[in-house]
Formats: C-alpha cells, sequence, structure tokens
C-alpha cells in the first residue's frame, strides 16, 4: 500500500540479495529505501528508489530527494509494477537518457556513482557524540552559524541529512559552540 512502511528485497551485485525492514512504497511498484549500512560502504547516498522486482533505479543523498525522484518517475507513464524484463524491454536509449536528466533535476543519480573514500554509510544519521565534535572543531576554528552550515553541507553524517534533520543538528552545533 502506497506510504505504507514495508519489507523490500534489493538485488545487490546481480544475485545477492538483501533485506531492508523499513523501506516505504512510495508509488505502485516504487519504494524509497535507505541502504543498510554494511552496503554500498563508499556511497554517501543512502537514499535509494528501487523497484519491487529489487533493482535499484536511481539513488540520492538525502530521501526527501529520493521522493522527489519517485514523482519525477511516476510522471514519465511507464507502468513501473510490471517486472523488471518487460520495463527494461520497453525503455530504449533515449528514454534512459530523458529519465537520466529528469532524475539529475531532484539530485538522484544512477546507482553506484557517488563515491568518498573510506566508510560513509552512516551518512545521514548522527548521533549526540557526533553534534559534540562538530560544535568542538567549529568552536576551535571559530566558525559563525553560516560557516557551519556551509561545512555541514559537504561533509558526512551531515549532508546526508534531510532539511528538517539538518536544521536541527545544525542550530544544536550551533548552540554547542557558542556560534552566531
Amino acid at each position: 500500500m502506497i506510504g505504507e512502511i514495508t519489507e523490500y528485497t534489493m538485488t545487490v551485485r546481480g544475485e545477492q540479495r538483501c533485506t531492508v525492514p523499513d523501506a516505504i512504497q512510495a508509488a505502485p511498484g516504487l519504494f524509497v529505501l535507505r541502504m543498510p549500512n554494511d552496503q554500498s560502504l563508499n556511497c554517501p547516498a543512502r537514499g535509494r528508489i528501487g523497484h519491487h522486482g529489487g533493482l535499484a533505479i536511481a539513488e540520492a543523498m538525502t530521501r526527501e530527494n529520493a521522493f522527489k525522484g519517485i514523482s519525477i518517475l511516476v510522471e514519465t507513464g511507464i507502468d513501473w509494477t510490471q517486472d523488471t524484463d518487460t520495463i527494461q524491454a520497453s525503455i530504449t536509449g533515449d528514454t534512459v537518457t530523458d529519465l537520466t536528466t529528469k532524475l539529475s533535476w531532484a539530485w538522484c543519480e544512477e546507482p553506484g556513482s557517488s563515491y568518498m573514500p573510506g566508510d560513509v554509510s552512516r551518512n545521514g544519521i548522527y548521533t549526540d557524540a557526533d553534534i559534540d565534535e562538530a560544535a568542538r572543531e567549529a568552536k576551535a576554528a571559530g566558525f559563525n552559524a553560516l560557516d557551519i552550515s556551509i561545512g555541514m553541507s559537504h561533509t558526512v553524517p551531515w549532508m546526508g541529512l534531510d532539511t528538517n534533520d539538518f536544521n536541527e543538528a545544525h542550530d544544536r552545533i550551533v548552540a554547542a559552540a557558542g556560534a552566531e
């Protein structure tokens, strides 16, 4: 059912299966999920758009952008409830290029296209210790609230947060750092 949290089984590297317990069915045949922390360790884009057959369609840095990508996919008129082979047979190279371009407007990319060195699988998830460390660093650097915001938008775990979560973390860091 649309909007319902459900279990989703994604296909990784061809035949390997991975179950995600808290995916959201965002449209018929399409799901938004957070990549499990033990998958794609070097990929900071943790928001994934998946087809009901398990294959990835696109990834996004934030869950919000994945939902925007779903809206674009729905507008294409493609019946995403069909099986993977049927959809692949009906899509031409021009359609793929068009979809890729439209998805980029929602900050969604081809799966696996984002890369950062090291394990960035916690992008979009932070702890109180992360807040404390960021505040210590901001205070030591003499950052103001704008400097903190700019720094957060380019670093893990902050850049993977949805807008409200980002703003909440930012406000906590600014307050803890005594920044203005």
